[in-house]
């Protein structure tokens, strides 16, 4: 979705047109449920967290920042939900990946960390990300399914810029390690 676009349809929520939100929740209904479906692994508990984030970030609309992008800012409320949850279950936060093409980007675009998944077997790398750092995993996805920047993954998991390109280093880092390719800044 277009950030103009987005930003014009914030606006129209704070000044009284709820029916608007309608747009955000169905532009991002599907990355928020697969975030909550890799914390919990369950369709229907997924559904209500999503449902909780959206109704949170209604609840917070007038906190958002305009001059920003929504998706991260959703993302990190999401992240949020997904870990009270958890502690209110006595759980570590962890995240599952159901498919291992979610380390793609939306768009398409292939760089050089995707090429060099490409040729991971996906069933092993399945297995090792679930087994990854949320952090990590997180940072990842993020970075190449969601094409977001590092600034915008920052906003999302609540870090700095830094730390956001060191995350999505040390994941890749991880990963090419687990499966005998080693990075060269390393």
């Amino acid at each position: 979705m277009d950030e103009r676009y987005e930003t014009e349809i914030i606006r129209d929520v704070l000044q009284g047109n709820m029916q608007r939100f309608e747009k955000l929740v169905r532009e991002y209904q599907g990355p928020v449920f697969n975030l909550m479906f890799r914390t919990v692994n369950d369709d229907n508990v997924a559904a209500d967290l999503a449902q909780e984030t959206f109704f949170k970030a209604y609840s917070r609309l007038e906190t958002f920042d305009t001059t920003k992008r929504f998706f991260p800012w959703l993302y990190s409320i999401g992240l949020n939900v997904a870990r009270d949850h958890l502690r209110s279950r006595g759980r570590d936060f962890h995240v599952y990946m159901e498919n291992p093409s979610v380390m793609y980007r939306d768009d398409g675009v292939r760089d050089e960390q995707t090429m060099v998944e490409e040729r991971l077997d996906g069933g092993k790398m399945l297995e090792f990300i679930q087994q990854m750092a949320p952090k990590y995993r997180e940072a990842l996805l993020l970075r190449f399914k969601h094409g977001l920047s590092m600034k915008e993954i920052g906003e999302a998991l609540d870090i700095t810029v830094s730390g956001a390109k060191m995350r999505v280093s040390r994941g890749l880092d991880i990963v090419r390690e687990e499966f005998g390719e080693v990075s060269d800044a390393s």
